[in-house]
């Protein structure tokens, strides 16, 4: 390991990484989210990891988080779990798909478009209010679309290393009429297989901290379970602000790297 990951591992790294798992555990609890979106720049700001490196231990540290908030979802039944597989089963193709293109297609008009459709779904929000007791009915119709959204969330995630659940949380909800706690339960379902494959293939290529991805990846497993239970007692307007609000902090780093991406 270089960098960041074979400098001393310090009372102070090991508290850095506990922080940061703490508060990546309880976004991604209460908005259905990996926590890569939280994880990567704060190990790059605090610890100083290089981005592919941050990326990578990121990764490692969501498959217990992840775990344990469908666990937490599941317990409300709020997990559509036929549903959630075949997204992951659409984003493990999709994000060799995206690794494929990454040095082929221009990343800040891609970066430019993900931040234009992000300002549709945060106005969207405040639109359509899901109904709690709302379910994510599975016919050939929605099987289908569930493969095209979780070939595209794997092709961005591949592209620009956003994590599934800012796409197919408010997809599941605006364009399936799932419930914000389903969409959220399955987002973090389907995030499970995708991160154990990017996983062994960040392990094969030696670009994860395994030790900074196994104390943030626990540390984050004591809050996922209090985020879900938020949640569940937050009503889905209140749901949908705090959600439209991350997804501003998502759109403004995404304008920050487009921006300097076309300066270089």
């Amino acid at each position: 390991m270089t960098g960041a990951a074979s400098r001393s591992r310090n009372a102070g790294y090991v508290f850095a990484c506990i922080g940061i798992g703490l508060a990546s555990g309880l976004l991604s609890g209460l908005f259905g989210v990996g926590g890569g979106t939280v994880i990567v720049p704060l190990l790059v700001l605090i610890l100083g990891f290089d981005q592919r490196l941050a990326a990578g231990s990121s990764l490692g540290a969501i498959v217990p988080t992840a775990a344990i908030g469908v666990i937490s979802y599941g317990v409300h039944d709020s997990v559509a779990w036929i549903p959630g597989l075949i997204l992951a089963a659409g984003a493990v193709v999709g994000a060799q798909i995206g690794t494929w293109l990454l040095p082929r297609v221009p990343l800040t008009v891609l970066r430019w478009g993900f931040v234009g459709f992000l300002g549709i779904v945060i106005v969207s929000l405040f639109v359509v209010i899901p109904s709690r007791d709302a379910e994510l009915v599975l016919t050939w119709l929605t099987g289908a679309g569930l493969v095209v959204l979780g070939v595209v969330t794997g092709i961005l995630a591949g592209l620009l290393g956003v994590g599934g659940g800012v796409v197919v949380v408010p997809v599941l909800m605006l364009l399936f009429g799932a419930s914000d706690l389903i969409a959220k339960g399955t987002s973090l379902l389907m995030m499970i297989p995708t991160a154990i494959s990017g996983t062994i293939g960040n392990v094969r290529r030696r670009n994860i901290d395994l030790v900074a991805a196994a104390i943030v990846g626990g540390a984050a497993c004591t809050t996922t379970a209090l985020g879900a239970w938020l949640a569940t007692l937050i009503d889905p307007l209140t749901g949908n602000i705090l959600f439209a609000a991350f997804l501003v902090v998502i759109a403004v780093q995404m304008a920050i790297r487009a921006v300097r991406g076309r300066s270089r």
